[in-house]
């Protein structure tokens, strides 16, 4: 439990530096946007791709029925962001925002709480499944925390009070986090389609709404670096999760054996 509560915080929480660098200096908080967005939709596509779905297929027992689960998972994120449109807003459109501070902070929130039940979810597979999903929530949190960041502070909210606000949604994460291992711990429930829900979020945010921003703002004048650090998070993933499921799991696994003894 105390490693959900850790890497929820992680992806929740701790993902808020972007939105201080932000309050402190524009400049850097908008370079780091700019080349974090693209690191995290290759992290999200990974570990869709290398680790939540493989998961879920092998945890299921009907396989098939996974990747249906998947493809609701997408349809639902797209239904969210296109009836719900401050639901996600890891991009600045320009201007001032339509959406009321109150319905960019509730859209926010329920962002994060989506989030927490997926590293819930993957920590009840494995740790390692679990900090896997944890950095790739992070990993698109933080460009996703400049732009809510920006537009509330657009919008006329005082500085201070979009920290705190910012960082009471973020604990959203947690939350939703432990209630979701702790009702997979105590009531045996398989958490592959929820492994598999998450596998379509990620798979549509990195390809439907990350991806195309980079193809718009295509940098003129000198090398555009973005595609190679989409490539490099999804990388840096597949390198890292099957080290993760080797080590982590099998420490995890004799700690527990010892504690049994």
């Amino acid at each position: 439990m105390l490693e959900v509560v850790f890497y929820s915080l992680l992806g929740g929480v701790i993902s808020l530096v972007g939105g201080l660098l932000l309050i402190r200096k524009e400049s850097t908080a908008q370079a780091l946007a700019t080349y974090a967005t693209p690191f995290a939709a290759g992290v999200l596509l990974a570990a869709a791709f290398v680790d939540l779905l493989p998961e879920a297929l092998h945890e299921a027992n009907e396989p098939s029925a996974m990747l249906q689960w998947a493809l609701l998972g997408l349809l639902s994120f797209f239904i969210l962001e296109r009836f719900l449109r401050f639901f996600h807003h890891h991009h600045d459109h320009g201007g001032k925002d339509k959406a009321s501070n109150a319905l960019i902070i509730i859209g926010d929130t329920l962002h994060n709480a989506l989030d927490g039940v997926a590293i819930g979810a993957a920590f009840s597979i494995s740790s390692s499944t679990g900090i896997v999903a944890a950095i790739a929530v992070a990993a698109h949190e933080i460009p996703q925390e400049i732009g809510d960041f920006g537009l509330l502070l657009k919008n006329g909210m005082e500085r201070m009070k979009v920290l705190v606000v910012n960082v009471i949604s973020a604990l959203a994460t947690t939350v939703t986090a432990v209630i979701t291992f702790a009702l997979g711990e105590r009531y045996d429930v398989s958490v592959a389609p929820l492994l598999a829900l998450t596998a379509g979020f990620f798979i549509y945010i990195a390809a439907s709404d990350i991806i195309p921003e980079i193809h718009e703002k295509l940098q003129k004048g000198h090398r555009d670096i973005r595609p190679w650090l989409l490539v490099l998070g999804a990388v840096i993933v597949m390198i890292i999760s099957p080290i993760a499921h080797e080590y982590i799991d099998a420490e995890h696994d004799h700690a527990s054996a010892h504690h049994d003894e």
